[in-house]
């Protein structure tokens, strides 16, 4: 918990081991069948790169692990919260040899809620080695700044409406940043900060993939917020007011104290 509020980042070993077999069985019928706001990328030589999200409501395996697994408590001790509600699942796959990066960003200003309790949880269903690994910068989650969104592409999200200022130019000089990276099995997860600074490299191995599963999560302080343009997940269905408390079917209480109480 200390490590987490302090680096925005921190990785927690073995805590889903049980989980993955059921994850990877979620994330093969995810790859069958993409959702309606799946992105799929390739790179030259056609290998895959697929980000998908918002699919707990369809593949019960998601739903299952959301509801039932391990990571709501988890992400109320770090998040020090009373209640948690799963804002959405994403999924990240790269091919094996996939040449295609995520660029440096951090979520928050993707996303329709504002707060400061909130926590993302990266759970690989491979082996992922470090020169694979997506990467944090430390305490970037206390910078009390906000950067662009960009999508993989690199293009704007918001187009001319967005007063965010431009993300450093990390990779010019890696030396400046306390880089945050990890050797991981499946069911370890790299448990981060919305507003933590994180990209991730190619899948630079030839043989395994790099499948993932990040499950968002929100706390006692999360209120819906308005952008300048169609969010990523972009949640349309949502008849939230700027401001309102997070409680929607599309938001579900998967963890509060006063059900724990006995």
């Amino acid at each position: 918990m200390e490590a987490f509020r302090r680096d925005g980042v921190v990785c927690l070993r073995g805590v889903f081991a049980e989980w993955v077999d059921m994850l990877r069985l979620g994330i093969e019928k995810n790859l069958d069948e993409p959702g309606e706001d799946a992105k799929l990328y390739r790179d030259d030589a056609g290998r895959l790169f697929m980000s998908d999200y918002c699919n707990w409501q369809r593949i019960e395996e998601y739903e299952t692990f959301a509801r039932h697994g391990p990571g709501a408590r988890i992400a109320a001790e770090l998040m020090d919260s009373a209640t948690v509600r799963l804002f959405h699942e994403h999924v990240l796959v790269k091919e094996a040899g996939a040449g295609l990066g995520t660029p440096w960003h951090h979520d928050q200003p993707y996303y329709c809620v504002d707060g400061r309790q909130n926590v993302s949880m990266w759970v690989p269903v491979d082996p992922v080695a470090r020169d694979t690994s997506p990467e944090f910068i430390a305490g970037s989650h206390r910078w009390q700044r906000t950067f662009t969104p960009e999508r993989f592409n690199r293009q704007p999200l918001y187009g001319d409406d967005d007063d965010h200022e431009p993300l450093p130019d990390v990779d010019a000089d890696r030396s400046a940043f306390d880089i945050r990276g990890f050797d991981l099995e499946p069911g370890d997860a790299i448990c981060f900060h919305f507003l933590t600074v994180h990209g991730a490299p190619a899948n630079r191995s030839l043989v395994t993939p790099r499948r993932a599963i990040s499950m968002r999560w929100i706390g006692d302080d999360a209120r819906f917020a308005a952008r300048p343009g169609p969010t990523s997940p972009p949640f349309q269905g949502v008849t939230l007011d700027p401001g309102d408390e997070m409680i929607a079917p599309e938001f579900p209480l998967c963890w509060s104290r006063a059900s724990c109480v006995t």
